[in-house]
């Protein structure tokens, strides 16, 4: 399809992939600021906190590859709806939920309908929109999408300090039934061009029980676990190389670009799920800060995303993605360090603001310009498949970090409580996430080509694709 996205129906694309991701991304965030909360109201160790948030992450990283197939397979936006529904469902679970266990099992739903709808939203933009248009919109996605990361904090708290913190997963419900409506009316069906073959289920699983099995030994600091994981990890690379029909074609992968865009996003998500886990535990916690002025304290983050991601998005069309990603991560660690010295009775003017609008700079910069980029070194065929892969690398990077860093930093049990040792995780944790994000700096400088540019790959070039054969548009119905 070649619609463009001033017309009407460009429009409720845009809006339909926007609200599916945003309520996503929005529950990735918001429960952050729950988390005293809950563990207050469910009498929740750490580990059960971060388990919270890993089991709604965990299937989101395992299964969105799939989500991604499954689209072009049978159907980009009946998977999509069929992922919002499924999200709905399991939110309304997450707000009756009356113990700890049931809200994790509940969370778990909810990762896997996200698992669905996440990669649909992006495919559909690069399948149904004008090639002109890709990457206006893809900025457009990326900025209002980040303002819903933004925004879930300080949402989060109004409702928490307002009426209680079930209703965070309740507010989903609106939203969710007004994308359905949109994409039914707007979204046309779009499929990718191979329908055949066999789809990879051992593939699948084996990611999915591979990372499990990393994390449970991360949060529980069980390393039988942790060896088990990693082999099972290994398990799947090789069934990828080796099937048929693999879940993540390894011939992607053979792009330069494609390679490094995604390694990039795994440490720049890895550091925004680090800080997003610690930084509101320690407003809250240390600092004390109630919930709505802890959730309000990102708010610079949502402004900047809002108005710049755009303006980004063009311009990594002109000058390429190097030196907006090399950039804006730079600039973003350096708003991470700034941070590093808010305690108890932290002032938000002098303390948290000049920090927070640094890192809404830098990711502003960056997070269009990744987004447009990993997509475009793929052909239009593997839209779909990958865009699940950069899903699921940026949500497996958020996923390790939650698990990885309280263990890093010495945290564990109900030790969150304690306002010296919490502090102490918290610049730990925050040192080695500005560390990723310089070392991401450098991975974009030094190896991501000067040319890469997000129009450039709207067909499949050889690095991309081994069989150069001529990519027509994806076949799609109305």
């Amino acid at each position: 399809m070649d619609i463009r996205i001033n017309s009407a129906r460009g429009r409720g694309i845009l809006a339909a992939t926007v609200l599916g991701s945003a309520i996503a991304m929005l529950d990735g965030f918001i429960v952050n600021v729950a988390l005293p909360h809950i563990g207050d109201e469910l009498h929740a160790s750490l580990s059960e906190l971060q388990w919270t948030i890993t089991a709604y992450l965990l299937p989101l990283a395992a299964f969105v590859l799939l989500g991604g197939a499954l689209g072009d397979r049978f159907g980009r936006r009946r998977i999509f709806l069929i992922g919002v529904i499924w999200f709905t469902l399991a939110s309304i679970m997450c707000g009756l939920a009356p113990h700890i266990d049931l809200l994790i099992a509940a969370r778990a739903l909810q990762g896997c309908g996200s698992a669905l709808l996440t990669p649909g939203s992006l495919a559909l933009i690069q399948a149904s929109l004008h090639k002109d248009d890709r990457g206006r919109a893809i900025g457009l996605w990326a900025g209002l999408g980040g303002v819903a990361s933004a925004v879930g904090p300080l949402l989060g708290g109004y409702l928490i300090d307002a009426l209680d913190w079930r209703w965070i997963f309740f507010i989903n419900v609106p939203v969710a039934l007004f994308c359905v409506v949109i994409t039914i009316r707007c979204v046309p069906e779009s499929r990718g061009e191979d329908d055949g073959g066999r789809f990879d289920v051992l593939g699948a699983v084996l990611g999915a029980v591979g990372l499990g099995g990393i994390t449970f030994a991360l949060v529980q600091n069980d390393w039988i676990a942790g060896v088990v994981g990693a082999v099972v990890l290994a398990g799947f690379i090789l069934r990828e190389m080796r099937t048929a029909h693999p879940m993540m074609p390894p011939s992607l992968f053979r792009s330069i670009d494609f390679s490094v865009i995604n390694l990039a996003t795994l440490l720049i998500y890895a550091s925004l799920g680090g800080l997003t886990f610690f930084l509101i535990l320690q407003l809250q916690q240390v600092s004390g800060y109630s919930a709505i002025a802890a959730g309000a304290a990102t708010l610079p983050l949502t402004v900047l995303m809002l108005f710049g991601s755009s303006r980004a998005g063009a311009l990594g069309n002109r000058i390429g993605a190097r030196l907006p990603i090399g950039i804006g991560a730079a600039i973003t660690a350096v708003g991470y360090v700034l941070l590093l010295p808010v305690g108890e009775h932290a002032p938000y003017w002098t303390e948290v603001f000049g920090p927070v609008v640094l890192i809404g700079v830098g990711l502003t910069l960056l997070v269009a310009p990744l987004t447009a980029t990993v997509l475009a070194a793929a052909p239009n065929r593997f839209a779909g498949v990958a865009s699940g892969i950069n899903n699921a690398i940026a949500r497996s990077g958020s996923l390790l970090a939650v698990a990885a860093l309280p263990l890093i930093a010495g945290i564990s049990g109900s030790e969150y409580g304690d306002p010296s040792v919490l502090t102490h995780a918290y610049r730990v944790s925050l040192a080695v996430c500005a560390g990723m994000l310089v070392l991401s700096s450098v991975l974009a400088f030094t190896l991501l080509r000067k040319a890469a540019r997000p129009t450039a790959a709207s067909t499949p070039t050889p690095a991309a694709d081994p069989d150069p054969e001529p990519t027509a548009p994806p076949a799609s119905t109305t």
